[in-house]
């Protein structure tokens, strides 16, 4: 996975991401991610992922929740702000069961999975 572009617009750090979803990059790319929205002041993430492709398993689900999750929720601590994420993904990266979501929810991340951007801006624009 390759974030392929990057820009703040209206409060809202976009993300575009491409390629096959894989645990360990896409880890590094959240990462990434955090980081550069903390550097540019955005409090809103829209990531854009309508072009990664691949199937995960469950406990790839589960665990790249956990971490969005465990990520966010120390950088928000390290650096006092407050982070809302937006993913535009289709299936089968997008999990009906919305799996990984529901574990980064529960985990404390604001956060929710959509497959049209402009209610994931919506829903970013509302108040938490």
């Amino acid at each position: 996975m390759l974030i392929q572009r990057l820009h703040l617009e209206q409060g809202i750090l976009n993300s575009a991401v491409v390629g096959e979803f894989e645990l360990a990059p896409a880890q590094r790319q959240f990462i990434e991610l955090v980081n550069e929205a903390v550097q540019c002041g955005a409090t809103k993430v829209l990531i854009e992922g309508q072009q990664v492709t691949g199937k995960p398993n469950l406990f790839e689900r589960f665990l790249y929740g956990v971490f969005v999750a465990t990520a966010s929720l120390d950088v928000m601590n390290q650096h006092n702000t407050r982070l809302r994420f937006a993913y535009v993904i289709h299936e089968p990266v997008h999990d009906p069961g919305r799996i990984g979501e529901t574990v980064a929810v529960n985990c404390g991340m604001d956060v929710k999975a959509f497959e049209d951007k402009n209610e994931a801006i919506q829903w970013l624009n509302q108040a938490a």
